[in-house]
């Protein structure tokens, strides 16, 4: 038995909508058996454009029955059949979370006449409710109602259930397939060549755009993740309804996928990636002379253009660095941004400050100490080579990383011994970032290096 629906709402996603309006049909694949349709109350206001695209106002649901009003004999109604709809994920959603805002457990198999109308009369330019009905002449009137698009999707239905040849319906029931869970407009072929593997992966649209850009340590099961469980938000909702293709890139190991994710956001600049496109906290150590001549240092965020003497991945490595340097060039804490309080540092007790805080050092010789720091800094400039895992077993991955300056890579056959002095020609650079900074800045400062061999090599001997 099939329950076949359709419903109308305030919006696009379950979490911050509501149905207004649900027809439902149960049929045994040839006949109707029972029939279910009223106006919900979505207890929160239907907005101007949704009024429009439905001719469902406020006026029209304000008596009508809310969801827990009917919620007990729907779920009757719907218990014990197979949940078909035109792009099902997106109704049985609303659906569930509907039941669930009201304390009940709904569960069932789905169809979704998209993807089942893709593979049973294939060829069609478009597979929309509008579309599809047309092209096979089933009748469609009071178009984007409940009522009008659930009788047209319970007569494709059964135009399928009758042309099934090649029994796909039986076969995207069968436990494991993974054909109802896909949106509704990507091949199952795309997803099933899918690798295993760590990389970034690609979902595009129907104009063969970039519409999200993701990393993963298995790139298979990392897209079945996207589409599985609750599609509650409206990300999910987006790109399941515009998804139509998928591609990939595979990188061997997690921190190269890494690096290419960030790379590529900001090369395609894809609609759905929403957190790499917010600007990403680095840390950086600066340094600058106040209106006495002290040199002083401080840390902060890096901002677009600056250059600081050292970056960080976090604040708190950011400041565990600047203690080191404190302790190891007897400067004052004062002037390092390092202590607020007021009077003397706390240094000056234990006869490591000078005292300069206080006057009490002549401030040439403790810029001395200072420019001690800036020669170490300079001497130990370095080009990092990060080796991690290739793409298969007879390669290895590279990555070079020149703080601030450069981030490329390339991949070495695993018996060839590394060239450092010749790497950097051969490699592919990135697009260097904050991002990309603060993912690297860690593993080259030994922080978290598990998994990777990290090389330094002085930069002029790379250059």
């Amino acid at each position: 038995m099939y329950a076949i629906i359709d419903i109308e709402t305030t919006g696009g996603h379950p979490s911050a909508n509501a149905i207004t309006e649900i027809s439902v049909y149960i049929s045994d694949g040839k006949n109707v058996i029972n029939q279910f349709e009223t106006l919900v109350n979505p207890e929160i206001s239907i907005p101007p454009y949704i009024q429009a695209f439905t001719g469902i106002s406020n006026e029209m649901v304000q008596d009508a029955p809310t969801f827990g009003d009917i919620a007990p004999k729907l779920k009757d109604i719907l218990d014990g059949n197979i949940f078909v709809a035109h792009n099902v994920n997106f109704d049985y959603s609303f659906v569930k979370h509907q039941f669930e805002l009201v304390g009940i457990s709904y569960q069932s198999k789905k169809l979704c006449t998209v993807r089942l109308s893709r593979k049973i009369v294939p060829g069609y330019r478009s597979y929309s409710l509008g579309n599809i009905c047309a092209s096979l002449n089933i009748p469609l009137s009071n178009r984007h109602r409940a009522g009008g698009d659930a009788i047209a999707t319970l007569q494709l239905f059964h135009y399928l259930l009758n042309n099934d040849k090649e029994n796909v319906i039986e076969e995207s029931l069968k436990k494991g397939s993974k054909e109802q869970m896909l949106p509704p407009n990507l091949p199952r072929e795309d997803f099933e060549k899918l690798p295993k593997t760590s990389g970034v992966y690609y979902f595009i649209d129907s104009k063969g755009l970039a519409l999200y850009v993701g990393k993963a340590k298995n790139i298979k099961s990392r897209i079945s993740s996207h589409f599985s469980g609750s599609l509650k938000g409206s990300q999910k909702q987006n790109m399941f309804r515009e998804v139509h293709g998928l591609s990939y890139v595979s990188t061997g190991n997690e921190l190269m996928a890494m690096l290419l994710e960030s790379h590529e956001i900001r090369r395609l600049w894809p609609d759905e990636n929403r957190a790499q496109k917010r600007v990403q906290a680095v840390y950086g150590l600066f340094d600058y002379l106040d209106q006495n001549g002290k040199i002083r240092f401080g840390i902060d965020k890096v901002r677009r253009e600056q250059k600081p003497l050292v970056t960080f991945g976090s604040r708190h490595a950011a400041f565990a660095y600047m203690q080191s340097l404190i302790d190891e060039f007897s400067l004052c804490p004062k002037l390092c941004n390092h202590q607020t309080n007021p009077g003397e540092c706390i240094s000056v007790k234990n006869d490591i400050c000078d005292g300069l805080c206080m006057a009490k050092e002549n401030i040439v010789e403790y810029n001395k100490k200072a420019q001690l720091f800036f020669d170490q800094l300079t001497a130990e400039k370095k080009a990092f080579y990060i080796v991690g895992k290739g793409r298969n077993h007879k390669e290895q991955n590279v990555i070079i990383y020149e703080p601030g300056v450069y981030i490329g890579y390339a991949y070495v056959n695993i018996k060839v011994q590394l060239d450092f002095d010749i790497l950097k020609e051969e490699s592919t650079p990135l697009k260097i970032n904050s991002v990309m900074e603060s993912i690297l800045a860690p593993i080259v400062n030994g922080e978290k290096s598990k998994g990777y061999k990290v090389y330094a090599q002085m930069k002029m001997a790379i250059n």
